[in-house]
């Protein structure tokens, strides 16, 4: 249901849901790289050890767009070096996240357009003017961060290293882009 978009790359490098990928890097990918300013950043990242290389789900290489097949190789190879288990938020956990976000984005003065978290990886669509959007990924990231901290003080790893990163361009891929972060996980029953 989202033909058409074209929301341009910032070429981000972390791994996302099949089903982000899926939208992201097929309906969304402009012809053209947009080097002004967006109007907003679609983000996405995934909490840590829950999206490997590998994946039977698909997967993308460091800086690179392409989805992947599975590669139990990979896979195995990245399981043998995580530091730490995989962690899943729980929906307290979820919920803090969210206001997390909101709350860096009231300091920043930076308008939230939408917030999605979920069990494995969060969406947010923000305009942060002036900022490159794996910035504010990072920032969004730290924030959040501290707050899980005081429920999990000896965890390390909450994040996957790096985020999805895309521009939004148009109020029309503003308004899929929203749309996409509010509806679809749970249309397609995505916890």
């Amino acid at each position: 249901t989202f033909e058409g978009e074209t929301v341009s790359a910032c070429r981000g490098y972390s791994l996302a849901c099949a089903s982000c990928l899926y939208f992201l890097y097929t309906n969304c990918m402009a012809d053209e790289f947009n080097t002004g300013e967006p109007i907003a950043y679609f983000l996405t990242w995934t909490t840590y050890g829950t999206w490997l290389p590998g994946d039977d789900r698909g997967w993308n290489r460091k800086g690179e767009v392409a989805n992947l097949p599975s590669n139990p190789l990979s896979h195995e190879t990245a399981d043998a070096r995580m530091k730490e288990d995989s962690f899943l938020l729980s929906a307290a956990d979820r919920k803090l996240v969210e206001h997390a976000i909101g709350a860096h984005c009231d300091f920043r003065g930076w308008e939230l357009h939408a917030v999605n978290v979920r069990s494995n990886h969060a969406h947010v669509v923000v305009d942060a003017p002036k900022y490159k959007p794996d910035q504010v990924a990072s920032q969004f990231k730290a924030w959040c961060t501290r707050k899980l901290k005081v429920q999990y003080p000896n965890r390390e790893r909450f994040w996957t290293q790096g985020a999805s990163c895309r521009w939004v361009n148009t109020d029309d891929e503003l308004e899929k882009a929203i749309e996409y972060t509010l509806e679809a996980q749970d249309r397609k029953g995505v916890e």
